[in-house]
Order: structure tokens, then sequence, then C-alpha cells
């Protein structure tokens, strides 16, 4: 009890000077979370030595001494597996860090040299960066918290587009037998939450993001519970929400919306509660290449989960007392990962992109005077940009060994500067491939613009 309150008191103490962030790296699954938190310790650990960081004044200066992981104060979290994502990134070949399966954190100690010094100066300081790690598919909850069951069970099947439906076929045909107003039969409401978990599954796999409830996804030590076992009813599309208040505790519909309330109290709530609520700035990660890979709905399925996601947090200016009691993000960035999937050139249709698909939330943000950066970056980049001279004719292209182990020399393709029209899809004029990691030469991992992003959200800390 005693060290509890004494780390309580060590951060509101920290909070007050203004010597700690919270940084939430946001990203649905395969966005590059991993990869990201991996690459930023990385670059700072080696910051004023191998680290190439050109794009953050307090590298550039000299003024950025590094950094050192330090005890997290919550000894119920797993440390974040840094060490285990660094033997994958050199083994041989080298492979990518394996994926988030529960939460983790890490906690950096950032010493700098101040840029002002003087009488009342220390020659050093430092910052402490706290960040969180969690699987993608656990972060498709938070929008659930805004819906009661009835609203959120005609959400999801309304929002579903012709190929959507077809993976949801089998599922679809056996809820719609259900009467909700029948007394439940839970060997039966098991199976077809079994079927609709399945078809989630396939969703992910054919690259859609809007997919709820996530925990159907990546169950963990959940798999198997009632909690688990409730899915949207289609025949509450056609009865009323005061009709459905009079059904028995005992009917379908009753016993899958108990089941749906105490998911989103007990499972949803406290994730949200415990590791949402308290963060100072945002870095949201998008597989853009990926939405465009997979094609038009799904390109549109993940604009939809973005937009809806990014209303589940609280930005603002932040003051003293907010900074103490409430905080708030107050400041963002959004970043297109994987930039080095295309050649340079492509990179900034590739941000102008990004900001096109997030441009509702954006305009609510910049509506609100929080700080926003747009920007494409490779957390650690896989392939070489290249030149091929065809007959007199240069052609950027990309060198790198895809995943299968074959080396290529390729040019992806060209990504739209705006949201892509229907004569886009129908001429798809790229491929963009998946690249194993490049292999690292010693001391700091290369990337792309993962400075730039550091600088957007900690440098003015580092004055």
């Amino acid at each position: 009890m005693r060290q509890s309150l004494t780390r309580e008191l060590t951060n509101l103490i920290e909070r007050g000077r203004d010597r700690q962030l919270r940084l939430a790296v946001t990203g649905l699954s395969r966005s590059g979370k991993t990869a990201f938190l991996t690459s930023l310790v990385n670059q700072l650990r080696h910051a004023g030595l191998e680290a190439r960081l050109d794009l953050m004044p307090a590298a550039r200066e000299g003024r950025l001494l590094g950094a050192r992981r330090v005890s997290q104060p919550d000894l119920g979290v797993p440390r974040f597996p840094y060490d285990q994502a660094m033997t994958a990134l050199d083994g041989e070949p080298p492979r990518w860090p394996e994926p988030t399966r529960g939460i983790s954190e890490l906690r950096l100690s950032i010493r700098y040299r101040p840029a002002r010094r003087g009488l009342l100066r220390s020659e050093t300081a430092e910052l402490s960066l706290a960040l969180f790690d969690y699987p993608g598919e656990w972060l498709l909850d938070l929008p659930l918290l805004g819906h009661d069951y009835p609203g959120w069970s005609r959400a999801m099947l309304a929002g579903a587009g012709e190929q959507r439906h077809a993976l949801l076929a089998e599922w679809e045909r056996a809820a719609a037998r259900l009467d909700p107003a029948a007394e439940a039969n839970e060997a039966e409401l098991a199976d077809i939450a079994a079927l609709y978990a399945r078809s989630l599954q396939a969703a992910r796999e054919a690259g859609f993001a809007n997919l709820q409830p996530g925990r159907f996804l990546l169950p963990g030590d959940l798999e198997g519970a009632p909690v688990l076992q409730f899915f949207p009813l289609p025949a509450l599309a056609e009865v009323d929400d005061a009709a459905l208040a009079k059904l028995p505790p005992e009917s379908v519909y009753a016993t899958l919306a108990a089941r749906f309330r105490h998911y989103q109290q007990r499972i949803v709530r406290p994730f949200y509660r415990d590791h949402f609520r308290r963060f100072d700035r945002q870095i949201v990660l998008v597989d853009v290449l990926g939405a465009l890979n997979a094609g038009p709905e799904r390109f549109e399925d993940l604009s939809r989960a973005l937009t809806t996601l990014m209303q589940s947090f609280d930005y603002g200016k932040r003051s003293l007392l907010s900074r103490l009691f409430a905080p708030r993000i107050d400041r963002l960035a959004i970043a297109a990962t994987k930039a080095d999937h295309v050649t340079p050139e492509q990179h900034a249709n590739l941000s102008a992109l990004l900001e096109a698909l997030l441009a509702e939330p954006l305009q609510d943000l910049r509506y609100a005077n929080v700080p926003v950066k747009a920007l494409s970056l490779a957390a650690i980049r896989a392939t070489e940009a290249h030149e091929v001279n065809h007959k007199g004719q240069r052609t950027p292209a990309l060198r790198g060994t895809t995943l299968g182990g074959e080396e290529v020399l390729v040019f992806p393709g060209e990504v739209p500067a705006k949201l892509p029209e229907t004569e886009f899809w129908t001429r798809q004029g790229f491929d963009f491939h998946a690249f194993r990691p490049a292999p690292r030469e010693g001391g700091a991992l290369p990337h792309i613009r993962l400075d730039a992003a550091l600088d957007w959200l900690i440098g003015d800390k580092l004055q």
C-alpha cells in the first residue's frame, strides 16, 4: 500500500512539473504498432551514437543524450517485449516481431541538455515517457461504449457491404431464425456465437477493419466464456425498443443484451479506464497501403473504423489541473506506415491520402485547436530505393526481400493523392508487396521519418 501511494505521489509530482508524457500509440491490427514501439526505443537508446535523427533538433544539435528503460509503476502489467522484438529483427533471416497478444507497458527516461541553460537551469534534464502496447483487435471495442445492444446490433448489420455480407452469410442464416421473444437455448446461442466469431476472423483475413467485438478475434483467457457468446440479432431491425423492453429476462433478446452489457461494462470499460483515459499525446498508425490492396469496400470500412475510433479519445488543450487529474491529448500525429513499400516520390501522396481518409475527425480536431501532423513513415525500413534505366528512361523502383525470401526489384505502383474514385479501382495499377525486414548492420534500426514523428510528439518537451 505504501509503495503504491509513493508511486502515485511520484507520478503526480512529475506530471505537475510537466516532466512526464504518456504516449498513445494507436493502431488497428497489422498497422505496425509493435515495430513502431521497438524502433522508437531503439532510436532513443542510440541517440548521439548510430541513430539517424536529423529531423529532431534536440538530436541534431547534440542535446539528446539518450534514453534508458526504467521500472514501470504498475507491476501487474507485463513489460513490452523489446528484447524479444530485437532478437527477431536480428535473426537469420530477419523476421518481424510477433504481433501483440496482450497489454504491455514500457517506460523510458530520456536525458537531454536544455536548449537554454542559466543559473536556475540544470546542465541536464530528464523526461519520463510512458508507452503502452495492446492488441489492435481490442481497440475496436472502444466505440462500443457509446451503444446499447439494440443500437449496436442494428449498426453492425447496416454497415456491412456486399463482400462483408458474403462472409457473414452462414452466420446470418442461423441468426435470422432466432425469435427475440423465444426462450434462450444456451447451446444454440453458443453455436451461433462461434459462427459469428469465425465470420469476423474471415473478414479480418479479407482485409476488413471495422470488426466488433474485438475480443472475438483475440479472446485470450475469455475463450469459451458466456460473455463472448453474443452477436447482432437480425430480427431487431423490425422491432422497436419499447417492445424489446417488455421481453422476459430468459428470452433470446434479454440474454444477448445482458451479455452485451456485461462485455461492455466489465471488459471494455476497465480497458478504456485503465489504459486510454490518461494519455497526453497520440500517434495513430494506419496501414493505408494494405487497405488499398484489399479493395474499395475494405478501404471504406477502414475509414469508418478509424473515424468512429477517434471519437473515443479526449482531445483538447492542457492546463495544470487537467495535467494532474484529467489528462487530454493535446497533440496528435497521424502516420501512414510502411512508407518503404512504395517509392520515395509516392510518399507525399501517401500522406495526402491519409489526411483525406481521416478528413472528418481531423476537421473536428483542428476546430478544437488541437495541433495535428500527418506524415508517412517506416518505423523499420525493409527496402532500398533504386532507379532502373531502360532505353534512357529512368524509372523508380524498390529492392527488397519478400516474406518468402525472394529478392525483388519492383515498382509497386502509384498511390492516389485523394480518396480513390471508381475508375481508380477498375484500373488498379498497383500491387504493394510485403517485405521482410532488412538485415541490421549493428547500431540503430534503419527508418524513414520516425525522427519527424518523435520530434512532433515529444520535441517541445526537450527544449
